[in-house]
């Protein structure tokens, strides 16, 4: 009798995980193609992480890859997954600044850090613990998950040496969204572009060089074209997120949701190391291949920070007057940084 009790315990314990069990599928979006660790991180890591999450909870999940434009192209991401397009995404601040309006407060803040694991760590907190940080995800219909795309520190490359500020007058530069502000005070023409076209468009002469950053410049062989690589300290920054489609996440079971978390944390961890690691192989690579590279002269870099306008406080009173709490985002990244130990060369937050 006791076996027989026993037997049959099991087979109702068996049905009831069965219940629970649950199977999903997601589609990924991203504009960019795999070439890009953001995008690797994603394929290599995030996908087999959450699966086997998903697995150890006892669920199965079936993800439909779609990079490099197939299903959304650069900076239509979040509006691919907020209409449940796609159920995941690179949510990308950076191309999408009128919707994820404050995650953009670090291309407004130059000169800050060139320390990209301190820049990611930051943010990911900030998101964590700042409410203000993630009003917009759910205004737009998303939900972050994590794995801050950091940016490695921006340089100048060009087809032109740059000794000075002064190099730079009347030159077209193009920039990644609101970089552009970096180049005000400079002399240089800004040009709005992206990684997607960098190369072609300094081939054909459309500008004269770019402000990007040194990992994605060597897959991108952006050194064939503009050789000269001026390394300024214009900073790490954060361009976005993995994040999820709210109405799909909020079907998932809780330990299903906890599965992607942990996914997108396994993700970020080999996406910063791997970055730190490619900085340096990066542009010994380039220089390898004939680039010169060389580090902006101290009194260049200070001119160059002064020079500029103070784009952080006029973005951060146009956002408060729309509503957005922009200000306040300001003002605590600056203060985490510097609690954190960097040394801006200018306050955007107190001037």
């Amino acid at each position: 009798m006791r076996l027989k009790t026993t037997a049959l315990t099991a087979s109702f314990a068996l049905i009831a995980n069965a219940a629970l069990a649950e199977s999903y599928s997601a589609t990924i979006a991203a504009g960019h193609p795999p070439v890009f660790r953001w995008i690797r991180m994603i394929a290599e890591v995030f996908v087999p992480a959450a699966t086997e999450q998903m697995e150890a909870a006892g669920h199965s999940i079936t993800f439909s890859e779609q990079y490099g434009g197939s299903l959304a192209k650069v900076g239509e991401e979040l509006e691919t997954v907020e209409a449940g397009i796609a159920e995941l995404g690179t949510c990308q601040s950076l191309f999408d600044p009128a919707k994820l309006a404050v995650q953009n407060v670090t291309y407004y803040t130059p000169f800050v850090s060139p320390d990209l694991r301190k820049v990611g760590k930051v943010i990911d907190d900030m998101h964590a613990n700042l409410p203000a940080m993630t009003e917009a995800y759910g205004e737009n219909g998303v939900v972050y998950l994590g794995a801050p795309i950091v940016i490695d520190d921006y340089m100048l490359m060009t087809n032109f040496p740059v000794n000075s500020l002064s190099d730079l007058e009347g030159r077209k530069i193009a920039a990644p969204g609101a970089a552009i502000n970096w180049l005000s005070g400079t002399g240089a023409v800004g040009v709005s572009g992206n990684l997607t076209t960098y190369y072609n468009e300094l081939k054909t002469g459309v500008y004269d060089g770019v402000i990007v950053f040194a990992s994605a410049a060597l897959p991108g062989k952006l050194f064939e074209v503009a050789p000269y690589i001026t390394k300024a300290g214009l900073g790490a920054q954060y361009a976005g997120s993995l994040c999820a489609n709210v109405d799909w996440y909020n079907g998932l079971t809780e330990d299903a949701r906890a599965a992607l978390h942990a996914g997108a944390d396994a993700a970020g961890v080999w996406y910063v190391d791997q970055l730190e690691q490619a900085v340096t192989t990066s542009l010994d690579t380039m220089a390898g291949a004939g680039a010169t590279v060389s580090d902006a002269p101290d009194d260049m870099r200070t001119a160059w920070a002064e020079g500029m306008e103070n784009a952080a406080q006029t973005w951060a009173a146009e956002l408060d007057g729309q509503g957005k709490p922009a200000t306040e985002v300001l003002g605590a990244y600056m203060e985490a940084m510097r609690s954190a130990g960097a040394e801006p060369l200018r306050n955007w937050d107190t001037e």
